[in-house]
């Protein structure tokens, strides 16, 4: 397995991880680079050997910290360290790799060996082969004197001894040896879904470099550099080194502010030794021409892959053997890309034998740069990039269409994903060749209009695949940014406002008739909707930014319907409702339950006219153990199934907690079945025979699992949790209709005592202390299951935490002996204060404890700073919790930001900021509104969620990552959310 040598993470099937770490060189101070003999003889030899040239190389090493902010081509975004060395230490350039100096936007800083730390940008990355340069201010570099190491590519010989000096596997200045054993070979694969180098030979030798080393000088003993440190072989201590010939050239043009010309013919070629080239054909007489010409040769090189439509499409093929260009003999990769590097726009000769036979063809050099994207597209949360020609090589396809490096929003595809990206063929039919053509179909479509988007995989070119989405500019903008090398930063421009929303005609349905042997059953459908929900944020710790499932209409006439929480974590996003398996209208969040796995949302009935719409019908009869239901749902495919089932248990569950705290439901009775097929349904009802409503059927959110994997547990509820909160919503529909409209109507709330309760059977109740006094009015209060309800966990912050406590047992509550979940659910009317008898470490007391008020909005209020997500602590991270340090949670991070970058992880709490408490929101957008200028270090103060205090030190970026507050606000029409960027 092929590995470059940063500490870059990469998905573990992938045969590369790409490289980061500290580096260390070799250095030449600018005396010694005007006159190199005064610090290494010619035949390698230097006064104080090599532990003088170590002396003098840490001098020029940097480490280097760095992030890709954006994913771009084919690299993600991703936070990682590296190694890199001075090569010009007056203009103040550093040499590194091209997966260190980024092909997207980029943000770093490089430490120089006496921890001195320097911003640094890139000023170039080469389109094909693995390095790059950064540029620092060497006035910043105050304490040290700023040396250099000269690049001697020529020095390269096998057999020579060199030293790697770096930070391998992240130790600071790792100082490995080795041999250079081939000068010659192919350059390494690390997989079809990396970077990959091509057209060069790679130097080899075994140094035994690992993780951290990218970037890191090959020095030989006079202190001079021969390669760059690239990647290695994890299954043999081989490394795999860069040659500097075309990097020296690279950099001269730099030093004199020059463009740096890269050509192609858009063709892979690899050096095949002779024994290989005769068995492709070649002549004797032609091998015989190319060894009188160098004694030395061994080999020629070969096409692999002719790009499609390019420069050299339907005249080279793949088993050619190149002979000469412009009739000169080329066996080697440099003075290959030396022609095609001073040829851009002109026509070449190229000579080949194609099975013996000899050809000639005149191919014109196309400019390189222009084939390597240097500007993307931001729609939706998505990244759209031309296709670039690495890509297109690797997959031998031509170089065009627009690439999908970061599928997001309406470019996610219905929840699918490629590893390798999307290419979009066309958007409301019209065709995206390129970027350009992109941008105006997006322009050309009304934002939330559903259109027709084809696209292919481009590992799997022959499957076309359409889909429909929504546009979707309401939430993120529309913007491109292009590659600015004088600053570093990638430029954005807006590409302007989308055209609003078409008016939404009401339209009819009918549904689709069932066979009549599934009975009154067949008309439960409709009642039965499916429900889209699109996240554009992922508050309150939610994995997803996409879900869907069914919904069951419980009141037809004021559009509202009942659907799973885990189909509908929070408001902030957009709905779609499709009725009859054909409408699509919009909804919007009403009512969130607090403890149950249920969300309320609403709809226009008008929109659809006379479609035969009906409410679910509840019924009067409780299920129980043993009794006969008719399931009806949704399948995987959303296609209608039904069968009759009988009900095996009906007992409370706790759903395990997660890692990261997440909503999950509690205190409630989970319903079984004794079918299969209701594990693959997701969403449905419990029905009795007159087709009347006595449970939901729904999916439940659980923890994540060791193989990195969101676990979703099956399971009905009793369909008496959806009809409180029903009337609670039927009452203020009613008061809106009857009061003047600049009446104040609250917004709907319920009481409860904040805990989450588990069941105890009466075997262990006993032994806890429970006198047989109360054991005999368990079994008087429940003649058919006898438990008592613990308490598991006391929301933090609450005023319950202050009379209840864990493992409390809870024995009756304002006289009623309490043996049913519902007993002490919040779904019940509570007064504002009620009377517990508990039994506390087998003490029996009695309690007054007051109840506390539950709304439905959940999450109304959000802050993202320097890539982070900050909000109120939700009720899952309340339950998980024993204390608040403050009211300012870290929910989330982005890949590639300042949070990520710096070591600020979710689940995390802000204290200060700078010194300033951070006790609430409010605090914390004052404190960052403040702050200095940008690329400034900050002060945050966090606390772990196990109680652990740190200090960070982040780099503010608001280029990159400005803070923006985003409110729910009613006011603002459907979206119901307002976005504003402070500072």
């Amino acid at each position: 397995m092929s590995t470059r040598s940063s500490k870059r993470k990469r998905k573990a099937e992938q045969p590369e991880t790409e490289p980061a770490a500290e580096a260390a060189a070799a250095p030449m101070d600018i005396d010694s680079r005007l006159n190199p003999n005064s610090h290494a003889t010619a035949n390698g030899t230097a006064q104080g050997g090599w532990l003088q040239t170590i002396e003098n190389a840490v001098k020029s090493i940097v480490s280097i910290r760095f992030s890709q902010v954006s994913s771009f081509d084919t690299e993600h975004a991703e936070t990682s360290e590296a190694s890199g060395f001075v090569v010009d230490a007056i203009q103040g350039i550093i040499l590194t790799n091209r997966h260190v100096a980024c092909a997207g936007p980029f943000v770093g800083e490089a430490v120089f060996h006496d921890h001195e730390e320097v911003p640094v940008f890139p000023i170039y990355r080469d389109p094909i082969h693995d390095f790059g340069f950064l540029k620092f201010d060497p006035k910043k570099v105050k304490y040290m004197r700023v040396q250099q190491i000269e690049l001697a590519p020529q020095l390269a010989k096998i057999g020579l001894d060199i030293k790697v000096v770096g930070n391998d596997a992240g130790e600071k200045l790792s100082i490995l040896s080795g041999q250079i054993s081939r000068l010659d070979r192919n350059a390494p694969d690390y997989g079809e879904l990396s970077y990959n180098d091509f057209n060069t030979f790679y130097l080899q030798a075994a140094s035994s470099t690992s993780g951290g080393s990218s970037g890191s000088p090959v020095l030989e003993i006079g202190g001079r550099a021969v390669a760059l440190q690239a990647g290695g072989r994890t299954q043999a201590a081989t490394d795999f080194f860069f040659p500097l010939d075309r990097v020296k050239r690279c950099l001269e043009m730099l030093q004199a502010d020059q463009h740096v010309s890269r050509g192609t013919i858009t063709t892979q070629f690899l050096f095949r030794p002779f024994d290989e080239c005769r068995r492709l054909g070649l002549q004797d007489t032609t091998e015989a021409m190319v060894r009188s010409a160098d004694s030395t040769e061994i080999g020629m090189l070969v096409c692999e892959t002719v790009v499609p439509k390019g420069p050299a499409w339907e005249l080279l093929e793949e088993g050619d053997v190149l002979i000469s260009v412009d009739n000169v003999i080329v066996t080697k990769f440099v003075p290959l890309e030396a022609k095609l590097d001073d040829s851009v726009g002109k026509k070449v000769s190229i000579k080949i034998e194609r099975g013996g036979e000899p050809m000639e063809f005149e191919i014109t050099v196309k400019d390189l740069h222009s084939i390597t994207p240097d500007r993307y597209v931001e729609v939706g949360g998505a990244k759209v990039n031309n296709l670039s020609y690495q890509l297109a090589r690797q997959f031998c396809v031509p170089v065009e269409g627009v690439h999908v490096c970061a599928a997001s929003g309406m470019l996610k595809f219905d929840n699918s994903s490629s590893e390798h990206g999307w290419i979009v063929s066309s958007v409301d039919a019209k065709p995206t060749p390129n970027l350009d053509a992109f941008i105006d179909a997006i322009r050309s479509v009304p934002d939330r209009s559903r259109v027709p988007v084809t696209y292919y995989s481009i590992a799997d070119v022959h499957t076309v695949n359409l889909t429909i989405v929504s546009m979707e500019r309401h939430w993120a903008g529309f913007r491109m940014a292009v590659r600015n090398d004088k600053t570093g930063l990638w430029d954005y421009t807006d590409l302007g406002e989308p055209i609003p929303p078409k008016t939404i005609e009401p339209s009819t349905a009918t549904f689709a008739e069932l066979d009549e042997s599934l009975g009154e059953a067949r008309n439960l459908f409709k009642c039965m909707v499916k429900v889209s929900f699109y996240m554009p944020m992922r508050l309150d710790g939610y994995p997803r930014s996409r879900k869907q499932g069914a919904g069951v209409i419980v009141d037809a006439k004021l559009g509202i319907i009942v659907v799973g929480r885990n189909i509908v974590p929070f408001s902030r996003g957009d709905i779609s409702i499709t009725f009859a398996d054909s409408l699509i209208i919009p909804g919007k969040v009403v009512f969130l339950h607090p403890t149950h796995n249920i969300t309320f949302i609403s709809y226009d009935p008008a929109l659809i006219a006379e479609t035969p719409v009906v409410s679910a019908v509840a019924s009067d009869v409780e299920l129980v153990q043993g009794h006969k239901v008719s399931f009806v749902a949704l399948n995987h495919n959303y296609r209608p199934v039904c069968v009759e089932t009988t009900v095996t248990d009906i007992t409370s569950v706790m759903i395990p907690q997660n890692s990261t705290p997440r909503f999950r439901a509690i205190n409630f009775d989970a319903i079984t079945l004794d079918t299969p097929l209701a594990q693959q349904c997701s969403s449905g009802i419990l029905a009795d025979g007159q087709g009347r409503i006595q449970g939901l059927w729904l999916s439940f959110l659980g923890e994540r699992n060791t193989n990195n994997a969101d676990m979703e547990y099956h399971m009905g509820a009793k369909f008496r949790i959806v009809t409180p909160i029903l009337a609670k919503l039927q009452e203020r529909a009613a008061q809106m209709n009857t009061n003047s409209p600049s009446i104040d109507i609250p917004p709907i709330v319920i009481r409860g005592l904040t805990v989450e309760f588990t069941p105890i059977q009466m075997a262990q109740a006993r032994h806890m202390g429970v006198s047989d006094d109360w054991m005999r009015k368990v079994e008087s209060a429940n003649p058919h299951r006898r438990q008592l309800f613990m308490v598991r966990r006391v929301e933090a912050g609450g005023e319950t935490s202050k009379f209840l406590k864990e493992l409390d047992l809870v024995l009756s509550v304002d006289g009623k002996c309490v043996t049913r979940i519902e007993e002490v659910d919040v779904g019940k009317e509570w007064r504002d204060e009620v009377e517990i008898v508990l039994l506390r470490d087998k003490e029996e007391m009695t309690v007054r404890v007051p109840t506390e008020i539950l709304d439905g909005e959940g999450t109304t209020r959000a802050v993202v700073w320097a890539g982070a997500m900050f909000q109120e602590p939700h009720r899952a991270v309340l339950h998980q919790s024993k204390s608040l340090p403050s009211r300012v949670y870290v929910s989330n991070r982005s890949k590639g930001s300042p949070a990520y970058m710096y070591g600020l992880g979710s689940t995390q709490w802000i204290t200060h900021v700078n010194g300033h408490p951070t006790p609430d929101l409010d605090a914390f957008i004052k404190a960052v509104s403040t702050l200095p200028a940008d690329n400034e270090y900050v002060r945050v103060k966090t606390v772990t969620f196990d109680n652990v205090p740190l200090v960070l030190s982040i780099k503010n970026n608001v280029h990159y990552f400005p803070t923006v507050e985003v409110v729910r606000d009613e006011s603002a029409g459907l979206c119901g959310w307002t976005q504003k960027v402070i500072g």
